[in-house]
């Protein structure tokens, strides 16, 4: 038997089984959906590389942020989780140092990895979070090579569950596989992640992201330390009777990378009035006594951007505790606070007059779910999609709505995910 077709024998294994529904959960056909998507890997793997072994399967989940909007640049407090949506690789070790990707939905990507100096011909590319991870993990001393993998994902690209960070921690997980032998935590894959796609890629963006791809499971996370301070949190929302669904508006993201760094860049024009960096080393009570002296040395958006962001990390310990203490009710009101300050003094719900789908979905879901479950704006905002936490009973219905408004396929039903990069054991 070929090492492909034991591989795929032992997909079937009652441990296997159990692995892939501790990842996937056990919804109602997802056992099925997840067997073959990982047979046609491996099909495809050998069909493109003929590996003589070894082969891995290895996912990272994308990640849904649950409070903390807009926070973790300024070093500021979030609760997120991973999700049960993923990117998985088909890949196994070249002798050299040559990376070839087979996408789904892409052209072949093949480069070469004995140079990893930045190219800016790759920003905004594959390519360029490739060689970032690489170079970031050389410089950290974790040693790099060649690979051939066939990469599959259920992290769609604008969903707004983060298909770019589940894609760098699985590249790091890949290295760390292949290459070291799996001795990378989970804090260290994320830096590395965000390092690969701020330098290489171009985009700046926080550590949320890829910390709560990297960490797995429900999580809290306070950035104000040199090292991110995570805490896992045990709550099960399904157990509840609640489902997390994420509404993709169909919003358009073109030509608002200005949009997103404007925010990061104006709260740090008010910590620097203090001579700071970051807003999270400003004391609240200095911030709000400033105020009047504020106006006028930076915009009126920029200090209410900053009160969202103290106000936001209130509501995040808010959001624990009342997990903690099992009251949802308390816990709703937080998330529905927080949705409702990204809206008025964060100001990343709409961008142009003439593209409001966002403010249209989160108005529809208000009329839903007031009185019985949540909903907020879900991760950078100005387009893409809400979180709403929607009681099991009303689960169909609101599914259709929001699918008959946005598209068919508007509506992702999420579990949490309880790891983060993993390698299935097979």
């Amino acid at each position: 038997m070929s090492l492909y077709a034991e591989m795929i024998r032992r997909l079937t294994d009652p441990d296997v089984v159990c692995e892939l529904g501790k990842l996937y959960g056990t919804r109602s056909g997802q056992m099925v959906l997840q067997h073959n998507r990982h047979e046609r890997a491996l099909v495809r793997h050998e069909k493109a590389f003929q590996s003589d072994g070894p082969v891995y399967l290895i996912s990272a989940p994308g990640r849904t942020e649950i409070g903390g909007n807009h926070t973790d640049h300024n070093h500021g407090l979030v609760l997120a989780a991973s999700v049960n949506l993923d990117t998985l690789a088909a890949v196994s070790p070249r002798a050299d140092r040559t990376v070839n990707i087979h996408s789904d939905g892409y052209p072949p990507l093949t480069l070469d990895l004995t140079d990893l100096e930045k190219r800016p011909e790759e920003e905004g590319t594959t390519a360029a979070l490739v060689r970032g991870v690489a170079a970031r993990m050389a410089e950290l001393g974790y040693a790099v090579g060649g690979f051939d993998a066939v990469v599959t994902s259920t992290v769609a690209s604008g969903s707004g569950l983060s298909s770019s960070a589940a894609f760098e921690v699985l590249t790091a997980a890949i290295f760390d596989r292949l290459y070291n032998g799996m001795r990378m935590d989970f804090v260290t894959q994320a830096k590395v992640g965000q390092y690969a796609e701020n330098a290489y890629f171009g985009k700046p963006s926080g550590l949320l992201d890829q910390m709560a791809s990297a960490a797995g499971g429900l999580v809290t996370v306070d950035f104000g330390a040199e090292e991110p301070r995570v805490r896992r949190l045990a709550y099960d929302f399904a157990a509840k009777g609640y489902a997390l669904v994420v509404v993709a508006t169909g919003g358009s993201h073109a030509d608002l990378t200005a949009d997103y760094a404007a925010i990061p860049l104006e709260m740090k024009e008010v910590a620097a009035y203090f001579g700071q960096t970051v807003l999270r080393h400003v004391r609240p009570e200095e911030f709000e006594a400033a105020i009047p002296q504020l106006r006028g040395k930076v915009s009126d958006r920029a200090i209410m951007r900053a009160m969202h962001f103290y106000r936001e990390n209130d509501r995040v310990r808010q959001q624990v505790d009342a997990l903690e203490r099992d009251d949802l009710d308390a816990f709703f009101d937080a998330i529905i606070a927080s949705g409702r300050s990204s809206f008025m003094y964060l100001q990343n719900v709409w961008a142009r007059p003439e593209d409001q789908s966002l403010s249209l979905a989160l108005a529809m879901a208000e009329g839903m779910l007031e009185g019985r479950g949540a909903w907020r704006i879900h991760g950078g905002g100005f387009a893409g999609t809400t979180l709403n936490f929607v009681p099991a009973d009303m689960l169909d219905r609101f599914v259709a709505v929001m699918n008959e408004a946005f598209g068919p396929q508007a509506c992702s039903v999420l579990d949490i995910r309880p790891v983060g990069a993993n390698v299935l054991a097979i």
